[in-house]
């Protein structure tokens, strides 16, 4: 029983993380692409580019974690 309680727990923590690791991931693209945007004075065009970036690596990590949980 105790092995279980540990399981879950743990598959809590990681799904709990999840929206944090989807929010971080679009926030650093669209940080990223407005200082190259500033650097290069081309906006908004890698704003847009790496804010596209930041979205896919958070659909990304939520197929992942599908992929996951459906090996249990």
């Amino acid at each position: 029983m105790k092995r279980e309680k540990v399981r879950a727990f743990k598959e809590l923590a990681y799904y709990s993380s999840l929206g944090l690791q989807v929010a971080l991931s679009i926030f650093i693209g669209l940080a990223f692409g407005v200082y190259l945007d500033r650097k290069f004075e081309t906006a908004p065009w890698l704003t847009l580019i790496f804010l596209g970036f930041g979205i896919a690596a958070g659909f990304r990590n939520i197929a992942l974690a599908i992929k996951k949980s459906r090996k249990f």
